[in-house]
């Protein structure tokens, strides 16, 4: 009965939390409700966590992110302001400026990112050969956008791949929304011509097998 009981509030406090805002949840956690923090962590952590692994290409650089941007959150939560926007663009703003300042760090020190993530969904056995063809396109593009310079590997990486309104993304990197278009489209056009002269250096290794 007691184990019951755990499962039907714990239950209750998800369906309760589920209704709230981000910014609802935000107050609640500053004000030290544990349970806020740990809906809030679940709704925005992993978008974040992608975030950081798209514009780094390192699941422990992305971990690390994460890992800070929620513990940056606890003791400087009140920080933010719902006037210029949604708290999920503010996280994204806080784990851009970390994954600058690493990026910058390990600039200094020679290091380049590791790139030991973002593997292509598995295939069932009767298509393997389907699924090599495909993760192999998915490491090119991924190595792709890895390859553009920030100011334009970010604004593709939050439009393009995370599905981020114009609005967001301006708020986020901390920008006009002007900016940001032209910031996606210069990106876009980098993404296609490193795509294009790939899949041209392709068709002629194959021509010359």
């Amino acid at each position: 009965m007691p184990g019951r009981m755990m499962i039907v509030i714990g239950r209750d406090l998800e369906e309760r939390d589920h209704g709230l805002s981000d910014h609802d949840l935000l107050k609640r956690m500053l004000a030290g409700e544990e349970d806020a923090f740990t809906a809030l962590y679940r709704r925005r952590q992993a978008a974040v966590y992608r975030f950081a692994l798209q514009m780094t290409g390192s699941v422990m650089i992305a971990e690390d992110v994460t890992q800070e941007v929620f513990m940056e959150l606890i003791e400087h939560g009140g920080r933010f302001d719902p006037s210029r926007g949604a708290l999920a663009s503010f996280l994204y703003g806080v784990a851009r400026n970390m994954i600058l300042r690493r990026m910058e760090k390990d600039r200094a020190a020679g290091r380049e990112s590791s790139g030991d993530s973002l593997t292509g969904e598995c295939a069932g056995e009767n298509d393997v050969l389907g699924d090599l063809t495909r993760r192999e396109t998915i490491e090119q593009v991924r190595r792709a956008v890895l390859s553009l310079p920030a100011v334009y590997r970010e604004t593709v990486v939050l439009c393009d791949l995370q599905d981020v309104s114009y609005e967001e993304a301006a708020q986020a990197l901390d920008c006009p929304v002007g900016t940001v278009r032209s910031r996606l489209n210069r990106g876009r056009a980098m993404l296609a011509q490193k795509l294009g002269g790939k899949a041209a250096q392709a068709r002629a290794g194959e021509s010359v097998a």
